[in-house]
């Protein structure tokens, strides 16, 4: 679908290609949301089932990562053409807040 033309000379040709590709976005947005969903009653679950805290813990916050990279993917559009830009602003975040809470971690445990 990415090698498809999205600007032709025939406005049907266009609404068609407009039509698929809303239709296949919304079915990745509705396929993450349902995904979204089914982490959180996990999480939700692996609390309830009162496992240990050194489980728990670093499990939820493995879900939380996977939850923040459907909504950054799907529902912010980041898997689009176009979003080079933002999408090195948020990694280089990402990448500066995990060292700096790697560093403070450090600094306390040692």
């Amino acid at each position: 679908m990415s090698g498809e033309q999205a600007n032709s000379n025939n406005s049907r040709v266009d609404f068609e290609y407009r039509r698929r590709k809303n239709a296949e976005d919304m079915k990745f947005q509705v396929v993450s949301f349902v995904l979204m969903i089914f982490l959180t009653v996990i999480a939700f679950a692996a609390v309830y089932a009162d496992f240990s805290k050194w489980f728990t813990i670093p499990f939820i916050f493995l879900l939380a990562v996977v939850q923040v990279a459907f909504q950054i993917y799907y529902f912010m559009h980041m898997s689009h053409k176009g979003h080079e830009g933002p999408q090195l602003f948020i990694y280089t975040g990402v990448f500066i807040a995990f060292t700096i809470i790697l560093t403070f971690i450090t600094i306390i445990w040692w």
